[in-house]
């Protein structure tokens, strides 16, 4: 039922929805009848102003107006009169127009710059682009057309034209629109299929852009031909001439290049009401600083708090709770929900964040950008911070105020994939921060929630939100294993500040975000724009992350573009273009590879950017292969200091073999710019994932070489090889040095990523669906395949939880090509978790004359003793179990909010002390391993719906279903469920929803039991 959703959705529509009717000034009402559409015809007049060209078709007129070499604007006013309700609200001021000239032709006019040439055919009045060397970009397949509704613009499509943009397309994007109808307007669906965030905006891979200077909603038919309409009675576009960076390049120059966000706007956020929460009960304010305090205990970074984010939520004892805040090393967040006009004095008691989905201003589409632009203002005005804001449903130009957010959605696994394309997808259109709540606002689970967090940590920005579920959603609510694999990438991101904020800074010239579809960095592969690569993406050049969004160990269908690709957890590397099957994939392994020749900066070992000192290290993690470098942009992270010039840029240039064996020279050059805070001296380290150890490593002499990890801990500069650190990595440390200075570092006699014989590298793996017992001696298998040589002399081991014993397995030979099936034994402890353990392999080895070592991660399960004799399924320990509002209930009822809120179960009059409660969709999982003969159950609704509601039980065992009921209703009798188990290892209840309604669908199992040996 989940009321909440409802109301807060009503509650959008009523405060935002009656502005979606209006679609901006120029607009018309649909007529009843279907209009008539007419179509530009021939030219009558011509005449030129400098770059503004003026063309007349009877009563209509059209209007060239050239921005730059590669960038004009085509207007059409079918009565003959311009308008422009747009004005200056989207489009920034633009300089000086570039030099043209045109020239008369039997059939047309061309308008040329020393890029482009726009003809304008006579008869009728068509328009196409062409480069300066005589290459057609695009053409119309007839004139512009217009009717009471709409006007048009048709142009023929290429053989293998792709098309991309539209803005936020949630479950899409990222891949191409070829033969799709994209919608583009504000619709208030925050779910797949929705176009929150929509941008006016495509762009074409024969090379062109297109954006329509309107607030009217547009809709885009990319078939053969293209038609792309806009709803209202004037045609008003832009275009742009060049590649898909260089598109996005220009039209960003535009509209506005993307806002630099506050450091601490890049790490998480954490938004909750607190004064008054009808979800929560009584609180305070200031009681958000207990949940800031869960951060810090919990060694978690968070770097800001949206402290009234529930509607009619407001705030007391402002001052306070932002001195509270900052205290904790955080900034204070709060929703316009009160208006944009109390702005000022909010933030000048230590407001940051404005989250914008309340309180907009202005008219019909407009009121989103209104919005990003005046709270973005309202902080800069009021303090030295940079303006920071979050919105939904915003419009073009919104890149250079806010971060768009794609709504209020439910934590499922399909909420993970279906956004995968979608913040990706959404950079083709200059968005260069969108994100989503990790694992929604409502409903999730533990596992959802980590799988979610975890590939957000490679989003620019993102936040968690709360008082909206069944319980809190902060990544220290769920207890272990999911703190600390939540712990993890969370610092991680951390560690990856200084990349990502580079990234951001180059979003600023650029317009391109560092979330970014295959296709943007790989336009020329086949596969980049089609669903082979749909649900991964780019993070930046040098990052390729591909997001588990099924429950699953596994990941299948990778996509790996051309070139040198490295597990970022084993130092595996693969040869693109493959595709990776069968990965494998724990709980606590993001699916993670990093391109050969990236070298990334990094914080290490810091909970926030505000734990850096003056005399801090930055990291330098390198994947060596041939010539490459990367530029860190720095400066003091907060203020506006850095538009004056306030900030520093450092390049790390890498020369290195292209592959196997040499020598590798990493250049760090000076710091050039000033900042304050800027460090004048810092220690620097290296991490070289080399997979062959150098003979020496040299900086103004030979460094010490250290002989352990402890080692290398203590020691102030030298290297150490650790050979079983992810396939071999070089890691090296240096005292001080001053950052006015360049320096280089020289690793003599080693090789490029991937080991000297890179061929020869031996991989570890293990089949899937490997069971243990907690305290009962097992083994888990282990695949160890042998590359182009023969591996000898290996030793496997497990590196497992605390209390559990392994015991390592040797291997005299394995031939080169083959496979050889490992069993190493171990001993769970007695008290070891039920459900998924996450255990690594490590395999030692000689191949090709060197001593090399392979990892991998791998999942086992451990499993609850199987049932034995009459067994209540309301008894036993639940591998797993998914619900759709709430969690499913022992012996009760379900009562959707939280556990144990439920009634006694009760079906058509009769009364169960034992079953289980549930709400479509509805998913449990038992451990019956192999003992059990038959389940028992009355399947049916439970009478306190009273009459609605409609299901369909069933149940299935080792991945088959045995029985399924019939639909049933509230009004139904109990259904008798009497099902033989053969003998099955695995058996799972489960309910759905059968009429698109999950109102009422309280399904209840009364008196479930399993009868076993």
């Amino acid at each position: 039922m989940q009321s909440s959703t409802r109301i807060r959705t009503a509650v959008v529509a009523a405060l935002l929805g009656l502005f979606a009717a209006l679609s901006g000034p120029g607009s018309a009402q649909a007529d009843p009848a279907a209009p008539t559409e007419s179509t530009v015809g021939d030219l009558t007049g011509f005449s030129a102003d400098g770059p503004v060209y003026h063309l007349r078709a009877g009563t209509a007129q059209a209007r060239v107006s050239f921005v730059s070499d590669e960038t004009f604007r085509i207007e059409l006013a079918p009565d003959g009169t311009f308008t422009d309700p747009a004005g200056d609200a989207i489009v920034l001021p633009q300089g000086t127009p570039p030099r043209t000239h045109w020239k008369e032709r039997s059939d047309r006019y061309d308008l040329s710059t020393g890029d482009v040439t726009l003809r304008a055919y006579k008869s009728p009045l068509r328009f196409a682009l062409y480069r300066a060397d005589g290459t057609e970009v695009w053409s119309e397949a007839k004139g512009l057309s217009w009717d009471g509704e709409k006007t048009t613009q048709t142009l023929a499509r290429g053989g293998d034209e792709q098309f991309y943009g539209a803005g936020m397309q949630n479950g899409r994007g990222n891949t191409s629109h070829r033969g799709q109808t994209v919608e583009v307007g504000v619709d208030y669906n925050w779910d797949d299929g929705g176009h929150p965030n929509s941008v006016p905006f495509y762009l074409s891979s024969a090379g062109y852009g297109v954006f329509r200077n309107t607030f009217a909603p547009n809709t885009y038919a990319f078939n053969d031909p293209v038609a792309t309409s806009a709803e209202e009675q004037r045609f008003d576009a832009y275009y742009f001439a060049g590649d898909a960076k260089d598109v996005i390049g220009q039209y960003t120059k535009l509209t506005g290049k993307p806002f630099l966000p506050p450091v601490y706007g890049m790490e998480i956020g954490d938004s909750d009401c607190y004064l008054h929460n009808a979800n929560r009960g009584e609180r305070r304010t200031k009681d958000s600083l207990k949940v800031a305090d869960g951060y810090v205990e919990n060694d978690m970074p968070n770097g800001w708090m949206l402290v009234n984010d529930g509607y009619g939520c407001g705030y007391e004892d402002l001052a306070e709770t932002a001195k509270g805040l900052q205290d904790r090393d955080m900034e204070l967040g709060l929703w316009t929900e009160d208006g944009i006009d109390k702005l000022g004095d909010q933030v000048k008691a230590g407001q940051r964040v404005a989250k914008l989905d309340v309180a907009w201003v202005g008219d019909g589409y407009k009121f989103a950008l209104d919005g990003c632009k005046d709270a973005y203002k309202g902080i800069e005005d009021n303090s030295d911070a940079r303006g920071f804001t979050y919105a939904p449903e915003s419009w073009a130009g919104a890149q250079r105020c806010g971060v768009q957010w794609s709504g209020d959605q439910s934590g499922t696994w399909d909420y993970i994939r279906w956004q995968i394309p979608t913040y990706a997808g959404a950079t083709m259109s200059g968005l260069a921060y969108t994100t989503g709540d990790v694992d929604g606002i409502f409903g999730g689970s533990a596992k959802t929630y980590t799988r979610d967090l975890q590939w957000k940590m490679f989003l620019g920005t993102t936040m968690t939100m709360d008082g909206w579920a069944a319980s809190d959603k902060q990544p220290f609510r769920y207890g272990e294993p999911y703190t600390s694999i939540n712990r993890d990438y969370l610092k991680l991101k951390e560690s990856l500040l200084p990349y990502q904020y580079s990234y951001a800074h180059e979003a600023t010239k650029t317009g391109v975000g560092m979330v970014r579809p295959l296709v943007l960095e790989y336009p020329d592969d086949p596969k980049a724009a089609t669903d082979a690569a749909k649900y991964e993406f780019m993070s930046g050049e040098d990052f390729l992350v591909a997001p588990v969004y099924q429950d699953s160990t596994e990941r299948d269908g990778i996509y790996l573009p051309k070139g040198t690709w490295t597990d970022y957890w084993t130092g595996r590397t693969y040869r693109g273009p493959t595709t990776v099957d069968d990965y494998s994939a724990p709980l606590d392994t993001l699916p993670l590879f990093v391109k050969g020749g990236a070298s990334v900066p990094m914080w290490p070992g810091i909970r926030s950017y505000r734990d850096r000192t003056a005399g801090s290290p930055l990291a330098w993690d390198i994947y060596p292969q041939g010539a490459s470098s990367f530029t860190l942009y720095e400066d003091d992270g907060v203020t506006r200091e850095h538009r004056d010039g306030a900030y520093a840029t450092q390049r790390a240039a890498v020369r290195a073999p292209a592959k196997g064996a040499g020598d590798i020279t990493v250049n760090i050059g000076a710091s050039k710019g000033k900042f304050t805070g800027k460090q004048s001296s810092r220690p620097y380290e290296f991490s070289v994932h080399t997979g062959s150890e150098p003979s020496a490593v040299k900086l103004t002499g030979k460094l010490p070489r250290l002989g352990s990890a402890a080692a290398y801990a203590k020691a102030k500069q030298g290297w150490w090889y650790d050979r079983d650190d992810r396939g071999g990595v070089v890691k090296i440390k240096t005292a001080p040095l001053s950052t006015g200075k360049k320096f280089s570092v020289k690793l003599e006699n080693t090789s490029a990523v991937g080991g000297r014989n890179a061929a020869a590298t031996a991989a570890v793996s293990a089949p899937r669906g490997q069971e243990i017992g907690a305290g009962a001696p097992a083994t888990v298998a282990v695949d160890v395949t042998a590359g182009r040589s023969d591996v000898t002399d290996a030793a496997v081991s497990l590196d497992v939880p605390k209390g559990w014993k392994a015991t390592p397995a040797a291997v005299r030979r394995i031939p080169a090509g083959t496979t050889r099936r490992v069993e190493v034994s171990l001993t769970p402890a007695k008290d070891a978790t039920v459900g998924e353990a996450r255990l690594t392999a490590l395999a030692r080895y000689r191949s090709a004359g060197e001593s090399r070592t392979a990892v991998q991660r791998i999942a086992a399960s451990v499993m609850p003793p199987p049932p034995t004799g009459e067994a209540w399924a309301s008894d036993l320990e639940w591998l797993s179990s998914v619900n759709g509002y709430g969690p499913a209930e022992r012996d009760r009822s379900n009562g959707e909010s939280g556990a144990e809120d439920g009634k006694p179960l009760t079906l058509a009059g009769k009364t169960y002390e034992k079953g289980i409660g549930t709400h479509a969709d509805s998913d449990i999982e038992f451990y019956t391993g192999g003992q059990c003969s038959k389940f028992t159950a009355d399947a049916g609704i439970d009478d306190e719906i009273d009459g609605y509601g409609e299901v369909a039980f069933s149940v299935e065992a080792d991945g088959k279903v045995l029985w399924t009921s019939p639909k049933v209703t509230g009004a139904s009798a109990a259904v008798p469920v009497d099902v033989p188990l053969d003998g099955a290892r695995h058996v799972r209840l489960k309910v759905t929803d059968t009429n698109a309604s999950k109102t009422g669908d309280h399904a209840d199992w009364g008196a479930a039991r399993f009868t076993c040996s």
